[in-house]
């Protein structure tokens, strides 16, 4: 019954994969909810890609300083994300290949216009999670000694767009 609207599995990696979740959702969100844009159009751009990859490789790391055993994070092996976030050549080639051709395979009309929950939240004047996203994030990293600067920056952009400081727009990320 799930396969019709989701999966689900099984895990004794619970930490693992909660994680993992939350750095696919902290290099996604915010992101768009600071820009206004789409996720499709978020990974097109090539700067707030390269920035995406940096909240997410930097989540890799805190992740992985706490000593959680990460799971692939949109089809991406942890390592090879935290590598591209580090500016190994490769591995930014290999995971901006994998974004790239998420934004551009999607035969569903929806996804040109979809924003994830953050920017819907944002759109329609709500409150967002930020601080317990990209802040926590940054708060963890903080904690044990492993930077996470693109988490603070960008907590604090989306918190000046929530207030009205900002407009939401790609701007915000360049």
């Amino acid at each position: 019954m799930f396969k019709l609207i989701d999966s689900a599995k099984a895990t004794s990696n619970l930490w693992g994969e909660r994680w993992s979740k939350l750095c696919q959702n902290g290099m996604r969100n915010g992101v768009s909810a600071a820009t206004g844009m789409t996720t499709s159009d978020c990974d097109r751009d090539d700067k707030i890609r390269r920035f995406a990859i940096q909240l997410g490789g930097q989540a890799v790391r805190v992740g992985q300083a706490l000593g959680y055993k990460l799971e692939s994070i949109n089809k991406i092996a942890p390592e090879r994300l935290a590598e591209a976030a580090e500016g190994k050549a490769d591995a930014l080639a290999e995971v901006e290949k994998v974004l790239l051709a998420g934004a551009g395979s999607n035969s569903n009309p929806r996804a040109n216009i979809q924003r994830p929950s953050m920017a819907q939240d944002m759109m329609k004047g709500r409150r967002t999670e930020i601080g317990l996203m990209n802040g926590y994030i940054a708060a963890k990293g903080a904690e044990i000694g492993v930077a996470a600067p693109a988490h603070v920056r960008l907590t604090d952009i989306v918190t000046k767009v929530e207030r009205g400081e900002l407009p939401a727009r790609p701007q915000n990320l360049y």
